[in-house]
């Protein structure tokens, strides 16, 4: 995506007229202007000098931006900051104080003297002196408004209308028309007629309407600018955070230098109280680091040798040495700024209808000026009357306010999302994400946390707790297993101090076995520990029982006498319960998605509170899940990123979360810093609040055209006898506030809580799902293909289900591989195969996973 600075743009007609000249050009794909930041998105090989010259063409000015081009961070983080500064406010509050202090002396003399008897000098008792003097006035807030003549008759001269033509044609008008009535009366003074002088100067002069029309369009424009400026706020302060230079040791020796200096592989340091310059990854030192400009989460985070750190977080405690990882553009912040950015610069399709609008507007509001004059003439009306209803038609049209309702409220809706750790990539996915019907959830890393803990641990009778923790965390610690190291973390956390361990083993059937002086130990299965010792029935009725809760029991013996059993599960999420309440209190059915057995997908889908489960579904399956789901409404998929892509990517929304640094998730419209699932209905909320918004704005910028116009015309006051005769100067300040509106209402978005779920609705058209989801699904479940082979292989140390997860995983992950059904109780693994695959590279894929496979048939 090609970035430009467009300048000259007014309305929404000239956002309109610039899309349509660029996408004119050979080679351009997809063009998106936005009024908003004054810039424009170009997809496509056509070169830069013919996008700039198209826009040049059609009246307006252009340059790069320089967003395709890969620079230094500062560099870049200067150009956008750069191109987001407000610039044009200060502009306009110049231009505004100089008008209104020349209107207010033109004021003075027109209506002060001839309305409420102000003293002026003597010679300006003379009508026409008077006029001459209001006609100097009015022509300097024309020259100071120039802007408004040059931009509104540059865009008729290049076949195109925008605002500044209905404010400029309505103030040459009136300027023309009192401009006629001076010079008759003028001649009506040489030829002593005072009574056509005293009529024509009472009735005729409108000078200060002329200079009151572009006077008030530019106090509704400077608040319009002001407005504008407010909306990029929160991407402008995420810029601000960027550190501007880092300190980094070279040849021994700490320098600072300055942040675009900094190279991958540098080692820098940090001290308290100071902003870590570029993302990188500890070598020395324990810290805090506070990652709320990143993640909107403002506790600290420990930080330790070996974890990463991001540019713009703040090392609040310790001092620390790390390496550069990333610099430049590759940062997180650098990057959660251009996708910010990035999305700003795409539309919604919700702003389509706008934008169709918008290209016909000015020059229907120009035919209806002239019907309306042309009518009243008809009529019997006066030239006068029927003038001022033409003028007041001009004045009070307003297409700024069509341009500006999608994007200003996309802006301050990625600002918000930003701050909060939710990131959207284009503003067709902001809107996307709302419309969620049916919200489908990875199981682990998702609902659960992705990594076994221990949850349960029961003696038996006789034992202390403490022997069987020391006696498990001594065998356990031995080994490399998943299980293992949740029981070795679980100990090493109890202040456990493991005692020496010899003849360590891992035996066929699910167990180990080690010596501790005289006494042997055994862990594993209970089916293992049922053959080397007696087990309590109590105990084996609990080990079933937390079986039946998705757990793991593991069972422990020392020298004969069994000591108890400990209970190992992936843990669920704290916040995962609260979170699918609310995604289900919006009006949204949630399905849990897991390649675990069906008796562990319950417990955890249960405790949950999931509307569906679907247990039991490969990684590729997920897709085709997806695909089905699609059937009965919108589709989000949440998911890692990674392993989820398929689904990501097939669903209406892919959400990806627990991003982290790696907040560029390809497969993803919705990224998630942080690991956290009360982000999915957050994101949600968000987007609900966005589309709101834009509605809003929408209803604001055609009611009010569809109120006023007929107002200007003077429908009402025909049709229902209303005595009320709307003036050009009333129309000039409607238009003025009608843009602003919308601005302000947009920036209401800033003070909404994501995290709030008290003003959630339910969907009024909710997802239906059918209880026989595999049943009713011809795609969900294909597991047998004409040129399928299966392999069986024999394995030898699963323990478990996450073992399971661990060897289906990778022999899923070869090519070739359809399926691999496995099971730690049988030992067996049936790979399931679309073309031949040899032995030796199935043996390699479980054997690198540290299991042994014994045979393949």
């Amino acid at each position: 995506m090609d970035k430009y600075k467009v300048t000259g743009m007014s309305c929404a007609a000239c956002q309109a007229h610039v899309e349509k000249a660029v996408s004119g050009v050979p080679g351009v794909t997809s063009c998106n202007v936005s009024l908003l930041t004054n810039s424009m998105a170009v997809e496509g090989n056509a070169s830069s000098e013919d996008i700039i010259k198209a826009v040049e063409n059609a009246g307006y000015g252009a340059e790069p931006m320089g967003g395709a081009v890969k620079k230094s961070s500062s560099a870049s983080l200067a150009e956008q900051e750069e191109a987001l500064r407000d610039t044009e406010t200060p502009k306009m509050v110049r231009r505004l104080i100089s008008s209104v202090i020349v209107l207010l002396i033109l004021m003075y003399f027109s209506m002060g003297h001839m309305m409420w008897g102000f003293s002026v000098p003597m010679i300006f008792h003379n009508h026409v002196c008077l006029g001459i003097l209001e006609m100097l006035l009015s022509l300097i807030v024309l020259f100071i408004n120039r802007n408004f003549f040059i931009k509104g008759f540059g865009a008729v001269l290049h076949k195109s209308t925008n605002m500044d033509t209905l404010v400029a044609m309505s103030s040459a008008a009136s300027f023309g028309y009192s401009l006629a009535a001076l010079f008759i009366m003028a001649y009506a003074m040489g030829n002593g007629d005072t009574q056509t002088v005293d009529t024509m100067a009472m009735d005729h002069l409108w000078f200060e309407s002329a200079a009151m029309i572009p006077t008030l369009i530019t106090i509704g424009k400077t608040l319009e600018s002001y407005s504008k400026g407010r909306t990029t706020d929160a991407l402008k302060s995420l810029m601000k955070l960027a550190p501007k230079t880092a300190v980094i040791e070279r040849n021994g020796i700490e320098t600072e230098v300055a942040i675009d200096e900094v190279v991958q592989g540098d080692i820098f340091v940090v001290r308290p109280g100071e902003n870590i310059p570029v993302d990188g990854v500890i070598i020395e030192g324990l810290t805090a680091v506070n990652e709320s400009s990143l993640t909107g989460e403002s506790i600290p985070v420990d930080k330790a040798e070996g974890d990463q750190v991001s540019a713009a977080t703040v090392n609040q405690s310790g001092f620390i040495r790390a390496r550069a990882t990333r610099v430049g553009e590759d940062t997180t912040l650098s990057q959660i700024i251009r996708m910010v950015s990035d999305a700003a610069s795409t539309k919604a399709p919700i702003a389509r209808i706008a934008d169709k609008v918008s290209s016909v507007f000015v020059p229907a509001v120009i035919v209806i000026a002239a019907a309306a004059c042309i009518g009243w003439l008809l009529a019997g009306q006066t030239f006068t009357f029927a003038f001022t209803r033409a003028i007041s038609v001009l004045v009070i049209s307003c297409p700024c306010a069509l341009g500006l309702a999608t994007p200003v409220a996309i802006m301050v809706g990625n600002g918000v999302g930003a701050k909060n750790g939710i990131l959207f990539k284009t503003a067709a996915s902001l809107e996307a994400c709302g419309k969620t019907a049916i919200a489908v959830l990875d199981k682990t890393g998702t609902i659960t946390k992705g990594e076994p803990e221990v949850t349960d641990v029961i003696v038996s009778p006789g034992v202390s707790e403490e022997e069987l923790l020391s006696a498990a965390y001594s065998l356990e610690s031995r080994s490399e297993h998943p299980l293992a190291k949740a029981v070795t973390a679980y100990g090493e956390s109890s202040g456990m101090v493991p005692y020496p361990v010899t003849d360590f083993q891992a035996l066929p059937g699910n167990g180990l076995t080690g010596k501790a002086g005289e006494h042997i130990l055994f862990a594993g299965s209970g089916e293992f520990i049922s053959g080397k010792v007696p087990v309590p029935s109590e105990m084996a009725e609990k080990s079933n029982e937390l079986a039946s809760q998705g757990k793991t029991p593991l069972f422990f013996s020392k020298g004969g006498r069994f000591l108890g059993i400990i209970a190992v599960a992936d843990q669920m999420k704290e916040e995962s319960p609260s979170a699918i309440k609310q995604l289900r209190g919006m009006g949204i059915k949630v399905v849990m998605l897991t390649g675990d057995n069906e008796r562990t997908a319950n417990a955890v889908g249960k405790a949950a509170g999931v509307d569906l489960i679907i247990a039991g579904v490969r990684p590729d399956g997920k897709e085709a899940v997806v695909r089905k789901l699609q059937e009965s409404g919108k589709v989000a998929m949440v998911g890692d990123g990674i392993n989820d892509a398929p689904a990501l990517t097939r669903a209406d929304t892919g959400i990806a979360i627990g991003a982290g640094t790696d907040v560029a998730v390809d497969a993803a419209d919705v990224v998630l810093v942080k690991s956290r699932l009360d982000d999915v209905p957050a994101a949600i909320r968000l987007s609900r609040a966005v589309i709101k918004n834009i509605h809003e704005n929408l209803f604001w910028a055609f009611f009010y055209n569809l109120i006023c116009i007929p107002l200007a015309i003077g429908l009402y006051q025909k049709l229902f006898g209303l005595n009320f005769e709307l003036k050009p100067v009333v129309g000039a300040i409607a238009m003025s506030f009608s843009s602003v509106t919308v601005c302000l209402n947009a920036l209401r978005l800033n003070l909404l809580n994501v995290r709030d779920s008290s003003r959630d609705k339910k969907l009024s058209d909710a997802a239906e799902l059918p209880d026989d989801f595999f049943n009713n699904s011809a795609d969900a479940d294909k597991h047998t293909e004409v040129n399928e082979m299966t392999k069986t292989l024999t394995i030898e140390g699963m323990m478990c289900p996450h073992c399971e997860a661990a060897v289906k995983k990778a022999l899923e992950a070869l090519d070739g591989v359809n399926e691999a059904a496995v099971s730690h109780e049988k030992g067996t693994a049936v790979v399931t195969l679309s073309a031949d695959i040899a032995d030796e590279t199935l043996k390699k894929a479980v054997e690198d996973k540290d299991y042994k496979v014994l045979a393949i048939a």
